[in-house]
């Protein structure tokens, strides 16, 4: 019967087992080794129930955000890295080869890197979110800013993680970013659409036109803005519906930012018939005056006898709302209409509307012929 063919490594794998060893290693090590890296596995975990129950209750208590913070970063320590840090401290109770050594301790800092860079992004989204809580009723356009620039700065930490990853792995970084560099400019030029809102957020952002909150008018729609995001941004119309622009779009238009008006300029015209006696023409403009500057939160700028119409003499009056809310300005030009309409009528002063007054001419008709 012919004999299975086994492998050389296997051979002397087994020789050793039989002599009482294991890859160089005694069987007193590799017991030695498991314990370490059970007790390491148990001490860490431990310690990660241990300081998150002590933030958990100090936070009930203190009602700080940042000892809820805390709290999520040590919760937020995932299994396979304490595993793997526990691997490692128990490999150094045996004899490796030195090439299994440089991987072993490859892995090991490739795991502490990314395990670091959960802790900082989970730090930098809590820090964002509460600095955002913070200012988004006081000053929404500085949490704008904040929320971009920590998108912008955790970008920046996977990078710098990634970098050192593969430069922990032994590969040249230099020449991997020349290369992303020469790539870069190629997707650029096949994102560039996507690429142009992404700036076009930033320069929203920095620039600040309008931020969350602002009612603006953008061609023929107009609305609430709900969401500045990296590509679009989302207004709430005034029916309910929710409108959405590319970035690019928006800084590409006109744009009529309501809630940054300090006061509102109102102009209407009135018109009487044209038998209005001159006396009561000329004390229009004062009774006017004398109606707006009634009216708090006003201030009145001008009345005249404007120009004669086609069946109305026209006066043009001009004031100024000093509020920038619509509710407000109805209210008062409500009120003054009414007190116009009251005054007017115990004066006797006739509202003008379209009218034709036809003048009939008699004319000879001549006799009918014999």
């Amino acid at each position: 019967m012919p004999r299975l063919a086994v492998p050389r490594w296997v051979e002397e794998q087994l020789d050793e087992v039989l002599a009482g060893s294991l890859f160089g290693n005694s069987a007193d090590r590799w017991v030695t080794a498991a314990a370490v890296l059970l007790l390491s596995l148990l001490t860490l975990r431990l310690l990660k129930r241990f300081l998150g129950r002590r933030l958990r209750t100090w936070g009930e208590r203190q009602g700080a955000d940042w000892v809820r913070e805390s709290q999520a970063i040590v919760e937020d320590t995932r299994f396979w890295f304490c595993l793997i840090v526990s691997a490692y401290l128990g490999s150094l109770a045996l004899t490796i080869p030195e090439k299994t050594g440089h991987l072993l301790t490859a892995v090991t800092i490739t795991a502490l890197l990314i395990q670091g860079a959960i802790w900082a992004n989970r730090l930098i989204a809590g820090t964002i979110k509460r600095q955002v809580k913070q200012r988004v009723a006081t000053d929404a356009a500085s949490a704008m800013t904040i929320s971009a620039v920590g998108f912008l700065i955790r970008i920046a930490l996977w990078t710098v993680v990634g970098l050192m990853m593969l430069a922990n792995f032994g590969v040249d970084v230099t020449a991997l970013v020349a290369g992303l560099g020469i790539g870069g400019v190629a997707v650029a030029l096949a994102a560039q659409n996507i690429l142009s809102d992404l700036f076009a957020s930033l320069s929203i952002v920095l620039d600040k036109p309008f931020v969350v909150g602002d009612f603006i008018v953008v061609g023929d729609f107009l609305g609430s803005v709900e969401h500045v995001g990296l590509k679009t941004t989302r207004l709430r119309s005034l029916s309910g519906e929710q409108l959405i622009f590319p970035n690019s779009d928006l800084l590409q238009s006109r744009i009529r930012n309501y809630k940054r008006m300090a006061e509102r300029r109102i102009a209407f015209s009135l018109g009487v018939v044209y038998q209005t006696p001159h006396e009561k023409l000329a004390a229009i403009p004062g009774m006017l005056r004398e109606i707006i500057e009634s009216q708090q939160g006003t201030r009145f700028d001008r009345a005249h006898f404007q120009k004669y119409g086609d069946s109305a003499l026209i006066f043009e009056v001009v004031y100024y709302v000093l509020s920038a809310d619509y509710n407000v300005y109805m209210d008062i030009q409500q009120r003054i209409n009414l007190t116009i309409f009251q005054q007017w009528g115990e004066l006797g002063i006739q509202f003008a509307y379209p009218t034709q007054t036809l003048f009939l001419e008699p004319t000879a008709v001549a006799p009918p012929p014999r």
